[in-house]
């Protein structure tokens, strides 16, 4: 059976791949865009590829196009919430422009595509949900708070809603990438506009990394995209999907900071109760 999938962001990077690897299978894919060119040549990739130019910025735009996917078929089978982009600089150096621009596109934008896609899923008692998160929004790093903190924003996001549709048979899955051979320390990266001295040996250490491994990166986009397409729709599909071996390090040495430290501050954290009678 063929499916039709809404994904955000498939000019480049994992959103390409994704689709591309759904349209190999013979499904239906809607993708968005911010060019009309790239809506094009996105089209071009064959009948069951259809591109729509919308920045998730966009509310307005969002809603027309997951309106433009669900005229498609009977309705939007899988939706991947892929666009976005990333950012560094210590947290003191981010402005609230920069902070508030980072989480419109990585934050509201995601929340703007939902809330257009939602009411179909609900109709139907069906449907996949796929945030693309990162690795970074469960173990964030010096030089990226801002963008560590929106993806941590998602995920939360992804939970509480993967609780809120469950009994409507809708399934919710955040996918976390680690390093993937993408254009994401590229066109995708912005840098602060502020820069202080006093961190030049913590968070200025962050782009540095991210050009110095470009290009290099572990993760192969195509091999994460096939990935994906294996969990989803899947009756069994994850919550949590680490993807990558630096994200499942990560994450792991995260979970077990955590967890020692929830043990070593115990007492303390019990001490706040009312005495027991």
């Amino acid at each position: 059976m063929t499916r039709t999938w809404f994904i955000t962001g498939v000019s480049g990077g994992l959103g390409r791949a994704l689709a591309l690897a759904a349209l190999e299978a013979g499904d239906t894919v809607a993708g968005t865009v911010r060019k009309g060119p790239d809506r094009d040549a996105f089209a071009s990739l064959g009948p069951k590829a259809h591109g729509f130019v919308a920045d998730v910025t966009d509310e307005t735009a969002v809603a027309a196009a997951v309106a433009g996917a669900e005229a498609l078929s009977a309705g939007i089978d899988i939706l991947v919430n892929n666009a976005g982009y990333g950012l560094t600089g210590a947290v003191e150096e981010t402005s609230l422009d920069e902070a508030r621009a980072q989480f419109e596109a990585n934050v509201f934008g995601p929340l703007a595509v939902l809330r257009a896609a939602m009411p179909g899923m609900r109709a139907r008692r069906s449907g996949h949900i796929i945030n693309i998160t990162s690795v970074s929004g469960l173990a964030a790093w010096s030089g990226t708070g801002v963008y560590c903190a929106s993806k941590f924003a998602l995920e939360g996001l992804g939970e509480a809603l993967a609780q809120e549709v469950a009994p409507l048979g809708i399934k919710v899955t955040n996918v976390a990438p680690g390093g993937l051979r993408t254009d994401y320390a590229g066109r995708s990266l912005t840098r602060a506009s502020e820069v202080i001295a006093d961190y030049a040996q913590t968070a200025h250490m962050a782009p540095k990394l991210l050009a110095q491994y470009a290009g290099q990166e572990s993760g192969d986009p195509a091999r994460a995209a096939a990935a994906i397409l294996k969990i989803a729709g899947a009756e069994d599909a994850p919550l949590h999907l680490l993807l990558g071996e630096d994200a499942l390090h990560y994450a792991m040495r995260k979970m077990g900071q955590i967890t020692t430290e929830i043990g070593d501050w115990a007492g303390l954290s019990t001490s706040i109760g009312f005495p027991k009678t």
